[in-house]
């Protein structure tokens, strides 16, 4: 059974950092690449990063680009999503999605997904930043 299962949300004070991590199993994880998408009460699910599962390059969208940081452990099917600097803005449910192939934030960029394509997601863990 494919389940991708995020943790790490928590409340945080503007400024501060987080880890967010993604478990992933019943998928060949290599053979995907790894999204973090977020969703805010009242708007649109947004792309925030993107990791390929063979080649590991990374894509941030320009509203965490140089906050925040993608990593992979492929031997543990995990996926790390290291965020700093946070705003109250970054408020949101952060989810973690797979889709086969590589990152189409590489063509499109990550701000303008909303990972309709994606194939596998999470159940979301909540994000707070409180000013």
């Amino acid at each position: 059974e494919v389940q991708l299962v995020e943790s790490g949300g928590r409340l945080v004070q503007a400024g501060g950092s987080l880890r967010l991590s993604c478990a992933a199993s019943g998928f060949t994880f290599d053979d995907y690449s790894i999204g973090w998408f977020r969703q805010a009460p009242g708007k649109e699910r947004e792309g925030v990063s993107c990791i390929g599962g063979r080649d590991y390059s990374t894509y941030y969208s320009n509203s965490v680009k140089g906050r925040a940081t993608i990593s992979s452990d492929n031997a543990k099917n995990t996926v790390d999503l290291q965020l700093n600097s946070l705003k109250p803005e970054d408020t949101a449910v952060y989810y973690c999605a797979a889709e086969r192939g590589t990152c189409y934030c590489a063509t499109y960029g990550c701000d303008v997904l909303t990972g309709q394509t994606y194939e596998y997601w999470g159940q979301g863990t909540p994000v707070t930043v409180s000013s």
